[in-house]
C-alpha cells in the first residue's frame, strides 16, 4: 500500500488502483446463510454513492457527527469509508441525541429517533434488500436512495486527516491515527501483506473490532472475511470455510 496514505479514504483509492477486481469484504451472516463477497472495485462504488448520499443527499459536512447504530456488517465497512470520505465522524453506537445524522439497522431504529437530523434505516437483509412496504416512521431506506447517486465521489473540501474521523467504544481517532494504527495491528492480526486473508468474529463495537474486520486488511492489502453470529456456526463449517475462503489467519 501507499506509504503516504493518511486516511481511510486514501487507504481504499490505493487499493482501487493497486488490484480493483480482488476481493475486499466477504460478509457470512451464520444466522441467515447469507454470503456476499464485495472487490475492491464493488466496495470502492459502494462507498462512493454512499458518499455522494451523505455530501448531496444528507448535506453532511466535516466535522458532522454520524451515529452508526449498526453490527458488524459489510453494509456497516462501507458506511465507515463513506464517512471517512466526507469527513465527518462515524460514530459506532454513539448516542443519536448528540449526532447530527442517523444510521440504524433492525432493532436500533426506535433509539435512533432521538437524533432530530435526517435518519436511514438499514434493512439489512440478504443482498441489501429494501424494506417491505417501507421503512421504519422517521427514516429513509438506504436501499432505495442509494442506487441514484454517482460511481465517483469528490469531497467539496479537502479531508484533514488530523481531524476527528471516528470515535468507537468512547475513544476518538483522527482518520491518520486510524491509518497508522490499523497498520501496527497487522502482525498481531497475523496479516504479513497483500494476499493475507483474515476470518474475523469480533464485533465492531471496539477498535480491535473495527481494525480486524476492516481497517487493519485495507491498510496492508489484504482482505477479510467478516461473520456476524459465528458463534451459531459448528467448528466444522468454520474450519471448512477457512479451506474454502483461503483464510490465511482468523480472530474471534
Amino acid at each position: 500500500m501507499n506509504a503516504t496514505d493518511r486516511t481511510p479514504a486514501d487507504l481504499l483509492s490505493s487499493a482501487l488502483a493497486a488490484d480493483p477486481s480482488r476481493p475486499l469484504v466477504t460478509f457470512y451472516d451464520d444466522a441467515t446463510g447469507e454470503r456476499v463477497e464485495l472487490s475492491v472495485a464493488t466496495f470502492a462504488n459502494w462507498v462512493a454513492k454512499t458518499s455522494n448520499l451523505l455530501q448531496d443527499g444528507m448535506s453532511a459536512e466535516p466535522g458532522d457527527r454520524v451515529a452508526l447504530l449498526l453490527p458488524a456488517h459489510w453494509q456497516t465497512a462501507v458506511w465507515l469509508l463513506a464517512c471517512a470520505s466526507v469527513g465527518v465522524v462515524a460514530d459506532v453506537e454513539g448516542d443519536p441525541a448528540k449526532a447530527d445524522f442517523v444510521v440504524a439497522g433492525p432493532g436500533r431504529f426506535e433509539a435512533g429517533l432521538a437524533c432530530r437530523g435526517e435518519r436511514y434505516a438499514l434493512s439489512l437483509a440478504p443482498l441489501g434488500r429494501r424494506f417491505v412496504p417501507g421503512p421504519p416512521e422517521g427514516y429513509g431506506d438506504y436501499a432505495v436512495d442509494v442506487p441514484s447517486f454517482g460511481d465517483r465521489f469528490a469531497p467539496y473540501a479537502p479531508v484533514d486527516p488530523e481531524a476527528p474521523a471516528l470515535i468507537v467504544a468512547g475513544a476518538e481517532f483522527t482518520g491518520a491515527e486510524i491509518v497508522e494504527r490499523a497498520r501496527g495491528d497487522a502482525g498481531g492480526l497475523g496479516l504479513t501483506g497483500p494476499g493475507s486473508r483474515l476470518l474475523s468474529g469480533r464485533g465492531f463495537d471496539t477498535w480491535e473490532g473495527l481494525s480486524a474486520g476492516l481497517y487493519a486488511p485495507l491498510a496492508t492489502g489484504g482482505s477479510v472475511v467478516l461473520c456476524r453470529h459465528l458463534e451459531q456456526a459448528t467448528e466444522e463449517a468454520v474450519a471448512k470455510r477457512i479451506e474454502a475462503e483461503r483464510v490465511t489467519a482468523t480472530v474471534r
